[in-house]
């Protein structure tokens, strides 16, 4: 590949329960986002203490994390519509800057 070019986006890495896996794909979907990956059976420390990614009885039963990349201007629409959802359960959004090489694969 050369003369790479990149591209600006944000990265949001969305934390959450397993059994919330549908709202989370759906408010993505619905927000125009074009792909996204999940990671299943996450461990790690929070405020409730250490949480072991092992399954349990189901793949409801442990922590997610959905990656996505997406432009600027869908950041405020995804996360005013997961901030309902962080008022009742637990969770968290992180987002950073990033650069793609292959704009196309996320943008309209």
């Amino acid at each position: 590949m050369k003369n790479l070019n990149f591209s600006p986006l944000k990265k949001l890495e969305i934390i959450l329960g397993g059994e919330h896996q549908a709202f989370a794909t759906d408010l993505l979907d619905r927000a125009g986002v074009k792909g996204y990956t999940i990671f299943n059976n996450l461990s790690g420390k929070g405020r409730h203490g250490f949480h072991e990614g092992h399954l349990m009885f189901n793949e409801d039963d442990v922590l997610i994390m959905i990656v996505a990349a997406v432009p600027e201007k869908r950041v405020n629409d995804i996360l005013t519509g997961f901030a309902p959802f962080y008022n009742e359960h637990s969770g968290v959004v992180f987002i950073s800057d990033i650069q793609v090489t292959r704009l196309v694969k996320f943008s309209d």
